[in-house]
């Protein structure tokens, strides 16, 4: 299972256990992905890094003094765990 963090703007946009679909950009050497329709947004994700998976689950949603974060699960290997 992968987890990614998401930044969200304002509370309440979404809850845990809510499924998401998820959508690509492309900058110049990395990705970003944007929980759709436009709820939060993931930091920028190196190539070799890229989400395969489109839909997900949100796991975890948390305010810190930077703002609301949301942690979402994806059902592919994490490209960061050495088994």
């Amino acid at each position: 299972m992968r987890e990614m963090e998401f930044k969200m703007e304002r509370p309440g946009l979404l809850h845990e256990g809510d499924h998401v679909t998820v959508s690509e950009g492309l900058l110049p050497s990395n990705y970003y992905y944007t929980i759709d329709p436009s709820l939060a947004m993931s930091g920028n994700i190196p190539f070799p890094k890229r989400l395969k998976s489109r839909e997900g689950t949100v796991t975890k949603v948390e305010q810190n003094e930077r703002g609301f974060y949301v942690t979402a699960a994806f059902d592919e290997p994490d490209p960061d765990r050495k088994e």
